[in-house]
């Protein structure tokens, strides 16, 4: 299988200018905001910006699995309130709808927070029911949900927790994980030695499922393992170092799934993303 690796670029002026813009640091996979991130109110896609869209990926090559598209920041799956429940739950069906409108069929999100009102349990249940109603709602896309680093009362920073939330998700052909590096290592996953990443994904394996990889985020980290600190850092200019990004372009379970830079400094994207494909042959 191909080898799918981009960052998550700019959608300003238009959704199908993320296309262009992918295609512009010779990515072969992208992330973006298919709306403003940090608002609930939105207008609906119209017909002349998924038309649009859609051309850009069919001119420029790009089909739904090198597209991982990313949910607004303020919808929190698992708030412990009713009323902040309700308003998540709406805006991230939103969100699952607008994707199958595009064509997509991922979406990646942050699972939510207990905001130290209600225990782990009830919240990460929470977060299930919150994935059930959407996936039921809209059928064709699935829910990717990425872990954290585990700051403050941000849930899915362990293996195990991913799989609590796996459990109860229904319909297990539309839930997936994305991992990412740098919130590996802030939750206390060593990814320094190529020895290091095959007890880290061993133990994912182990816990949650390969199966269930549906992308990755390749971000370094200007935090310590175990810090907590959802810190990023160009590939290589961090605590992680290059030996967990050469070896996960290597393993056969990282072709085929979007691999995205969250790096920060998006000048260095096009070395990035060769020094990739290079380490992958």
């Amino acid at each position: 299988m191909d080898l799918f690796v981009g960052a998550h670029v700019s959608m300003a002026g238009g959704l199908h200018n993320a296309i262009i813009n992918a295609v512009g640091i010779g990515a072969t996979a992208l992330a973006l905001f298919t709306r403003n991130q940090r608002r609930w109110q939105h207008e609906p896609l119209t017909g002349k910006e998924i038309e649009l869209f859609v051309q850009a990926c069919l001119q420029y090559g790009f089909n739904s699995a090198q597209i991982l598209p990313h949910d607004s920041y303020l919808i929190n799956l698992g708030h412990p309130d009713i009323d902040g429940l309700t308003r998540s739950r709406q805006a991230f069906s939103e969100e699952m709808q607008r994707c199958s409108q595009l064509g997509l069929t991922l979406l990646n999100f942050h699972p939510g927070s207990h905001l130290r009102k209600i225990s782990i349990d009830t919240s990460l249940r929470r977060i299930s029911d919150s994935i059930n109603l959407a996936l039921e709602a809209t059928p064709g896309v699935a829910a990717v949900i990425e872990n954290t680093a585990g700051q403050g009362s941000n849930l899915g920073y362990s293996f195990e927790q991913l799989a609590q939330i796996i459990h109860y998700v229904e319909d297990k052909s539309r839930v997936g994980i994305c991992l990412d590096t740098c919130h590996l290592f802030a939750a206390g996953y060593d990814l320094r030695t190529t020895a290091a990443c095959e007890h880290t994904f061993k133990q994912f394996d182990e816990v949650v499922g390969l199966h269930f990889l549906k992308g990755m985020h390749l971000n370094d980290s200007k935090g310590s393992m175990g810090s907590r600190l959802d810190r990023h850092e160009s590939l290589g200019q961090g605590d992680i170092g290059n030996s967990c990004f050469e070896y996960i372009v290597k393993q056969p379970w990282s072709r085929g799934i979007p691999l995205i830079l969250e790096t920060i400094r998006p000048e260095l994207w096009t070395e990035e993303i060769a020094q990739l494909r290079r380490w992958a042959t």
